[in-house]
């Protein structure tokens, strides 16, 4: 009952603004933009080109509406739109009532009241960079890259109000997830097929609309958002191919990070063992060897870690500063591998960093985030 009379409410909004000279059937639409970050400016700049005078203009309007200015750090789309000259409204203001065709969402992570999506004629669109149901919530790519899905895609939905993700698909296309590939590479591909199909919607605004389908009950899963306590290596619990996996989804947000004699330090530059050239000729007979023991090789100039099953290679370890695994091997562990550089040294190891201890030491991971970017 309510679907139908929401369905009837906006089609007396459309008609009434026909009526006035104020919408079409047809573009170039009006369109409010709402999103945040790098996945969202490939849609928002898409928008912008589809400005450009032609026959066939999409678009006539376009402002946006970002997270408010005085929050730390200057947001990606909020740059892009002062770039590209587009007036800009600070959540929770969302501009002029009623001004406007259709919305656009793209990476907001705000629900969007009844009231504010009963303002559009066409409703509110939203691209979701998975196979919808398939990872709801604010984190798809991520959740995509760490539990190693084959396959992903772009879904064009319409938002409802109250819940993340809930609403009918009007366009949906599968993709291929590279191998190897990370989180930062995929949601670049992704935005990119994301843009491309909402300009497609666009181009067919109402018959889109009529051909959308309600989500499928089966197959949901969600996909919470990352918190940096996901950064801890649990060595004794994780494998290598899970550690590489994790390094994949996460580690150009939050750099892994392990404890090294009471000390946290951030590990980069991951490498599969089957990728060290040489690697095999390296013994590897554990002799004692415990999650988190190290082993230095030579040839490849790689950090080898033990990890629940197999060995994960590391190139760089951040402490105090960057380090490769060379410079990291000469100045901690060159002592230890002096007379035996094939033996397994309990001491010479990464440890889990608890919590707690995460806790203890935020101000260091705080100074070393800073030298990564340096």
């Amino acid at each position: 009952m309510r679907g139908r009379l929401l369905r009837a409410w906006r089609e007396g909004v459309k008609a009434a603004r026909r009526a006035a000279g104020l919408a079409g059937e047809r573009p170039p639409w009006r369109v409010l933009f709402f999103g945040t970050d790098r996945f969202a400016v490939t849609a928002l700049r898409a928008l912008q080109a589809a400005r450009e005078p032609s026959e066939d203009l999409l678009v006539s309007r376009l402002e946006v509406v970002t997270l408010p200015s005085h929050l730390p750090g200057d947001l990606p789309v909020r740059s892009c739109a002062r770039e590209l000259q587009l007036p800009v409204h600070e959540w929770p203001d969302t501009g002029p009532v009623g001004q406007f065709d259709v919305g656009v969402v793209a990476s907001f992570g705000h629900l969007l009241s009844e009231e504010l999506i009963l303002q559009f004629p066409y409703g509110i669109l939203n691209i979701h960079p998975s196979c919808l149901p398939r990872w709801r919530g604010p984190a798809p790519i991520i959740h995509t890259v760490l539990h190693g899905d084959k396959v992903t895609g772009v879904t064009i939905m319409e938002i409802r109000p109250k819940r993340f993700d809930v609403g009918p698909i009007i366009k949906q296309e599968e993709f291929a997830v590279p191998p190897r590939c990370t989180a930062k590479e995929l949601e670049v591909m992704l935005s990119e097929m994301g843009a491309s199909m909402l300009i497609s919607v666009l181009k067919n605004l109402p018959e889109s609309l009529k051909n959308k389908k309600e989500q499928p009950k089966e197959g949901v899963t969600f996909a919470p958002k990352i918190s940096v306590a996901k950064s801890c290596i649990k060595w004794e619990e994780q494998t290598a191919a899970q550690i590489i996996q994790l390094h994949r989804a996460i580690g150009s947000m939050f750099p892994l990070q392990t404890l090294w004699k009471g000390t946290a330090v951030k590990l980069l530059d991951f490498v599969e063992v089957d990728n060290i050239p040489g690697f095999t000729d390296q013994v590897l007979n554990d002799h004692g060897a415990v999650p988190g023991s190290l082993l230095y090789h030579k040839v490849s100039q790689t950090l080898i870690a033990r990890c629940k099953e197999g060995w994960v290679g590391i190139k760089t370890v951040v402490l105090k500063k960057k380090l490769t695994a060379v410079d990291f091997y000469n100045g901690y562990m060159h002592s230890w591998f002096q007379q035996n550089p094939r033996t397994v040294h309990q001491e010479c190891r990464f440890q889990t960093l608890k919590l707690s201890m995460a806790k203890k030491t935020l101000k260091q991971r705080e100074i070393l985030a800073q030298d990564i970017k340096q």
